[in-house]
């Protein structure tokens, strides 16, 4: 060490480091446990959220790092705060280097940085002021565990956070106002008065926890994003592996050999009667066999953060096979790269939408392992993918050269058009070429017969269906109305090799799976001359109002029929019974999901009346006022102008706030002072008098001490009013002598107009 001081400069440093005054120490155990207490559950935090393990090292250094700070915090330390200096430095270049590996999402990189800082840190933490800095940094590493989680796993941390905050705020409050925690009081009364007692601090948590759900529950949920820095994961290197986008490589079905790109290692036959595999679904491939049964085990495979819910659409079809579904123009596709410098892919879609659209970001996170086929809602603008390339096929779907990976995260930015049912009834029946001859095809041999039927069904419609639009939905619900679904998954017989599908469900079983009600509408839409396509994807899954995430499952995976209109782009329409006809999409919110799934809960539990009565109500006033509050959230997020209408209304909201605080605080002080003795009365009006104007009495002074200052700063004829006001309310509260009342409150007046007459004149000159 000796040496070290005899470098160059080194010397005069170290020696104006030791002329410096010792920092005042902070000498309270409990804090200082206390904190860290906060620090080790941010860690753990954002271990459990970033599914990594650097406690495993950071907590046992931190919590040596503090016992080594108590023991020596009246030490300058110098040669300990070189070294962490120069720690900070390594893990400063270190951090940098992480940065530039991981420009797609910083926010795991900075909780590393803030862990390595404050297990540096945690070795030098002498005074107060350091263990708030610990503080912080805890809060922070919460913060992060808390944007980076998608399960409800980090909700105990964060109660067991906010039970060890409470108590580290009342020391920390102690400290900072000198308050020395080795008063000498008996132990009953210290127990019973110590703001530190587990009955006081229990207490405390269930207010706090109380409110917080409570607010939670009330705050609107606005789950899309108001950044432009959007997830996706790390990079994915693909040089060693065998990608191609031009297949669809789905696991769930039976590999057929070399060159069969629907081709895996699952159960299910891509051709022929066979059975489901129970994993994956088997709707997602170049090719579908419907000629399947069986059911899928439920598992979790998407987790998905977006503005709006919608069905995160996979992939379209567009050539009907008799007992499946194929593309029919599988090789052609459209690859995309990405430049070096971003995650972001510009999509091209495949049609021009006239009608509304609006912008809807999705962040995407795959729970387990998914075929190549990139879920998004329609119309995809732009993707934030880790690989280099993506692909696009001919049906607007989106490839990516691997499976995606358990794991993988990535974002995705569509414009979706608006459902207008006006416009849509009100589009033109003339289609371009190429959706003619794609997508009007249908077997030869059951072409009339399934018109017939299709025109039977629509005669039965009480009004005349004019447009497309009117006719779709109109089969749509005729299918739910009139068709079942077997409650047995291999309660319908395999379909023989000639025997075709839709012929099947109209006339042989009247009615069919799930997916086989989409397919018969695809096909009696095409026999009428609409322009229809099967869809494939997952519903929206189940709103998690604590993640404000979609979860969704393999079994939330099914087909839809989506019908084109010329100008306003291709519309989906679900004929599967127990489904909404319009599936949802951008008109529809979870702002208030957490309210809505609350009173669902307690309406379980309540008479049908009265559950009637108050949803009644609840519509007709709370609902009125919610549904107020988005419309005008809606209105002052909608640009510039809006921005500056907010503004405005804020302002002029929170003068009316005001205003009604102080009227409520005037009303709440004459109606105190109404409950009053007269002389009490007068001498609190004689007080308020004098706050207002600076001359706070202090609750330690009698009413004959704080006369007496009052002598020293106010002229004769003041101090002689305050003076015989005291004297008599002396006498009265402790002499039962009654004062002379009116003549009191007389010269109180008389000095309030004087002194308030002099003042005016001091301002005007």
């Amino acid at each position: 060490m000796q040496r070290i001081r005899r470098l160059p400069g080194l010397n005069q440093v170290w020696q104006r480091l030791g002329a410096m005054p010792l920092p005042q120490t902070e000498d309270s155990i409990g804090l200082r446990v206390l904190v860290q207490g906060l620090v080790i559950v941010g860690i753990i935090a954002t271990d459990i959220a970033a599914e990594t393990q650097m406690s495993v090292w950071a907590v046992p250094l931190s919590i040596l790092g503090a016992t080594w700070s108590w023991y020596r915090r009246r030490h300058r330390n110098i040669a300990v705060k070189f070294f962490l200096a120069i720690g900070m430095l390594i893990a400063m270049g270190v951090f940098f280097n992480n940065l530039l590996a991981s420009l797609n999402d910083t926010r795991l990189v900075l909780a590393e940085l803030l862990i390595q800082v404050q297990v540096l840190h945690s070795f030098d933490l002498p005074r107060r002021k350091d263990l708030g800095y610990s503080m912080v940094i805890g809060l922070i590493l919460l913060g992060v565990a808390g944007t980076l989680s998608q399960t409800l796993a980090f909700a105990p941390l964060l109660l067991i956070f906010l039970a060890i905050a409470l108590p580290t705020l009342i020391l920390d409050y102690q400290s900072r106002i000198g308050l020395s925690p080795k008063r000498k009081t008996s132990r009953k009364k210290a127990k019973r008065s110590s703001p530190l007692s587990l009955r006081r601090l229990s207490i405390f948590l269930l207010v706090v926890i109380a409110l917080g759900l409570g607010i939670f529950a009330l705050m609107p949920r606005f789950p899309g994003y108001q950044l432009q820095t959007f997830p996706v994961s790390a990079p994915l290197d693909w040089d060693d592996l065998d990608g191609d986008t031009g297949n669809v490589n789905n696991p769930g079905y039976v590999s057929e050999g070399e060159g069969e790109g629907s081709g895996g290692e699952g159960t299910s036959p891509s051709q022929g009667a066979g059975e489901m595999d129970e994993t994956f679904y088997y709707g997602f491939g170049n090719q579908i066999n419907q000629n399947l049964r069986g059911a899928l085990k439920p598992k979790v495979v998407l987790r998905v953060r977006s503005q709006a819910p919608g069905f995160w659409r996979v992939q379209a079809f567009d050539q009907y096979t008799g007992q499946g579904w194929e593309l029919s123009r599988e090789d052609q596709v459209l690859d995309v790269t990405r430049p070096p410098w971003s995650y972001r892919f510009a999509l091209y879609p495949t049609s021009f939408n006239l009608g509304r659209t609006k912008r809807v970001i999705q962040s995407y996170t795959a729970v387990s392992e998914l075929p190549n086929i990139i879920p998004a809602l329609s119309y995809p603008k732009s993707l934030y993918f880790p690989t280099r390339e993506v692909a696009i096929d001919t049906e607007g779907s989106l490839r990516s050269p691997l499976a995606l990976l358990e794991g993988l995260t990535y974002t995705v930015v569509s414009e979706v058009p608006v459902r207008d049912r006006t416009r849509l009834q009100q589009a033109p029946e003339t289609y371009p070429d190429n959706i003619q001859k794609y997508y009007l095809d249908v077997p030869p041999e059951i072409a009339d017969k399934v018109r017939e039927k299709t025109e039977q069904l629509l005669a039965t419609s009480s009004n005349p269906l004019t447009s497309s639009y009117e006719k779709a939905l109109y089969l749509a619900q005729a299918l739910k109305q009139r068709y079942r679904i077997p409650d047995n998954p291999f309660g319908l017989p395999y379909l023989q090799e000639d025997e075709d599908l839709v012929e099947a469900f109209l006339f042989n079983y009247e009615g069919g799976y799930p997916d086989h009600f989409s397919t018969t509408l695809t096909i009696m839409l095409r026999s009428i001359g609409i322009p229809a396509r099967l869809v494939v994807g997952f519903g929206t899954g189940q709103f998690n109002p604590f993640t404000g995430l979609y979860v969704v499952k393999n079994t939330d995976a099914y087909a839809m029929t989506e019908v084109y209109f010329p100008n306003y782009g291709w519309f989906a329409f679900d004929p599967i019974p127990g489904h909404e006809i319009v599936p949802q999409s951008v008109e529809d919110t979870a702002t208030f999901s957490v309210l809505r799934q609350f009173w669902q809960w307690v309406a379980g539990w309540l008479p049908s009346p009265v559950s009637n009565f108050i949803g009644e109500l609840w519509n007709l006033v709370v609902g009125s006022l919610l549904r107020l509050i988005v419309r005008l959230w809606v209105i002052f997020s909608s640009g510039w102008m809006g921005l500056f209408g907010g503004l405005i209304f804020a302002i002029a909201l929170g003068f009316v706030g005001w205003l009604s605080w102080v009227q409520w605080q005037t009303w709440r002080y004459r109606r105190w002072l109404g409950k009053l003795p007269p002389m009490e009365r007068l001498y609190q009006q004689m007080l308020k008098v004098l706050k207002a104007r600076g001359y706070i009495k202090h609750p330690a002074q009698t009413p004959l001490e704080y006369a007496k200052v009052m002598r020293q700063q106010q002229s004769s004829e003041s101090a002689t009013v305050i003076d015989d006001i005291s004297q008599a309310y002396v006498r009265w509260r402790y002499g039962k002598q009654t004062p002379n009342i009116d003549e009191l409150r007389q010269r109180l007046r008389q000095w309030i107009k004087t002194t308030a007459r002099l003042s005016n004149r001091s301002l005007r000159r």
